[in-house]
């Protein structure tokens, strides 16, 4: 039997679908979530979500939010959250230089600006660490090691 599982950024439904397990970045470390777990709520770090069912994977770039898991039921609430699969690199790039720019020559280091930029700097960084570690994985048919024949 598996759990539903939705994970949603500010601006959309990022995904919605079934899975035998999930692995997110919570705050305190990596978890797994199987079907059945019990009650729980925590905050993420910026980070991987992998959403396995069936022998495929589905990975995301997280950058923070909340989890709350039922039994049969994760709801993911990010601040922001992307398919690795749909990270446009160059624009990952983009943004991560203007943030190293903005951050270089921009406000000083108490300042809102200042703790906007250095977010979108950790983002830019996990999109873009993400894409080229787990596309090429995918891409080569290898996910953690394993073939993906082997599954």
């Amino acid at each position: 039997m598996p759990i539903r599982v939705e994970i949603v950024s500010q601006d959309r439904m990022v995904y919605q679908g079934d899975a035998d397990i999930v692995i997110l970045p919570g705050s305190d470390g990596e978890m797994g979530v199987l079907p059945n777990h019990a009650p729980l709520l925590s905050t993420l770090k910026y980070g991987i979500c992998k959403v396995r069912s069936q022998g495929d994977e589905e990975i995301f770039a997280i950058s923070g939010g909340i989890v709350e898991v039922q039994p049969d039921l994760v709801t993911v609430l990010a601040n922001a959250a992307e398919n690795v699969a749909e990270i446009d690199v160059a624009r990952a790039e983009a943004a991560r230089q203007r943030a190293e720019e903005h951050l270089k020559h921009g406000p000083p280091p108490d300042t809102d600006a200042y703790l906007v930029m250095e977010a979108a700097l950790k983002r830019s960084n996990l999109r873009l660490e993400a894409a080229h570690k787990y596309r090429r994985a995918h891409q080569t048919g290898r996910v953690h090691g394993i073939d993906q024949e082997e599954r």
